[in-house]
């Protein structure tokens, strides 16, 4: 029998998140579970348009959450969770990103920028509740296509940086 297609997001109920959302690394050793209400009643979270977040994500965008750290558990049953400095940033303060060593899947990012507060790497989730920015619009590529209602900013989406695109809500 031929393998089943996996990983429809409407296959999962939004009703059943309404107060956490748990995801795993691809091969199931780390397990982050977000404990946090109305993670799907309004837009949340971000999708980053810049160099470095797009190389976590091995994609043209990365699906972001800021939330504040003591509402994320992780648990790293195989001890697979390594953690990269990545010096290169906007700020000038290292961003930490987090990830399994053993099939390469981004977990979470903390910076000195954000303190208290933990990006966590929402591909590993069922479901990924609707955007309610998109950052570093200059870094977008021309062929993609826009969300409406998310507004776009040039540069980061929270902070004194924040400045919106000329299109877009």
């Amino acid at each position: 029998m031929p393998n089943q297609p996996t990983g429809d997001p409407k296959a999962h109920d939004t009703s059943k998140f309404s107060d956490s959302l748990s995801g795993s690394c691809l091969c199931g050793s780390i397990t982050v579970t977000i404990t946090e209400k109305d993670l799907f009643s309004k837009p949340r979270g971000h999708l980053c348009h810049c160099s470095n977040c797009r190389k976590v994500s091995g994609s043209y965008v990365a699906s972001n959450l800021l939330v504040e750290a003591d509402k994320v558990k992780i648990d790293d049953r195989d001890g697979t969770l390594k953690t990269y400095e990545d010096k290169a940033s906007l700020s000038g303060n290292p961003v930490y990103r987090s990830f399994c060593s053993t099939d390469g899947n981004p977990v979470k990012s903390e910076t000195a920028a954000y303190p208290g507060k933990v990006v966590v790497k929402m591909g590993m989730m069922d479901r990924i509740p609707q955007p309610e920015a998109e950052g570093f619009g200059l870094h977008r590529h021309e062929w993609q296509g826009k969300h409406d209602g998310v507004p776009v900013y040039k540069l980061k989406w929270a902070g004194p940086e924040k400045e919106r695109m000329p299109w877009g809500p």
